[in-house]
């Protein structure tokens, strides 16, 4: 289908066919935190750093068309809940493709929480969005995660596995999916998903060695990119760190080139 193809060219390169997300869609989940008090100035630094897209909820989407500087793929989100919720693992859809259509977006992503209480509701909803998705061709980001009563580990490869095997199989053009600490297990992963697999950032980490090798030995196990936030947006120079993740997924780069990157920044 050559109008998702041209989109997907938007937010992937086509020469490695690989991405680099920053989602920047916390504000409706967790309200306006430090790096995300204002979108725009984010918007700006994660452009500069030559990220490939940004996952936005509908209200942020205005820098889109960013009219200057570098271009950055829009990825409108569907899913949100908030901190607040009773169950903050219920993810309801809170925009559709053809809003996306209308706002120009690139893509459109969905949050699916396998292990849920609302699961099947999650995954009616998944299978909605796919088909719009292809009847539009318009790209869809699938970020899936395993969380509820039967998960002992979020992280385990027996899980993830299967959750980025389900974004496949639902028709996801990209999953997004937690690492699972190492690039053997981490294989099994992208051996069992026929669609693009990009890793999710999580919580803020302790060093940015930590961040980039993660991103590095994800890459070297087959993964088609990173979509990372708090450890983008919240770092000291968030443009800089951009460049690193992008010179390790596009340029091939080894982590303490990577870290050249950011230490020349810092100086």
């Amino acid at each position: 289908m050559i109008g998702k193809k041209i989109r997907l060219e938007r937010i992937m390169d086509r020469n490695t066919r690989r991405t680099v997300i920053v989602p920047i869609d916390h504000g409706v989940t967790v309200g306006p935190i430090p790096g995300l008090i204002q979108i725009p100035p984010a918007a700006n630094l994660i452009a500069e750093g030559g990220a490939n897209a940004a996952v936005v909820h509908r209200g942020a989407a205005m820098f889109g068309h960013r009219g200057y500087g570098k271009d950055l793929g829009l990825i409108l989100h569907l899913s949100a809940s908030t901190n607040l919720s009773p169950d903050s693992n219920r993810k309801v859809l809170v925009a559709t493709v053809e809003d996306a259509l209308q706002m120009g977006a690139d893509a459109v992503s969905i949050h699916v929480n396998l292990g849920a209480e609302d699961e099947a509701q999650m995954l009616r909803d998944f299978g909605a969005v796919s088909s719009s998705c292809q009847r539009w061709g318009m790209p869809l980001l699938a970020m899936i995660y395993t969380r509820g009563p039967k998960v002992k580990s979020e992280y385990d490869v027996r899980y993830v596995r299967h959750a980025a095997r389900v974004g496949a199989e639902m028709g996801a053009d990209i999953v997004k999916v937690p690492y699972t600490g190492s690039p053997e297990t981490f294989r099994e992963v992208t051996d069992g998903c026929a669609s693009p697999v990009v890793i999710a950032g999580g919580e803020k980490m302790e060093s940015d060695e930590e961040v980039l090798r993660m991103v590095r030995d994800a890459v070297a196990a087959g993964g088609a990119g990173a979509s990372i936030g708090r450890n983008v947006f919240q770092h000291k120079f968030p443009a800089a760190m951009v460049k690193a993740i992008v010179a390790i997924v596009h340029g091939g780069a080894t982590v303490p080139e990577a870290m050249g990157i950011l230490k020349a920044k810092g100086k």
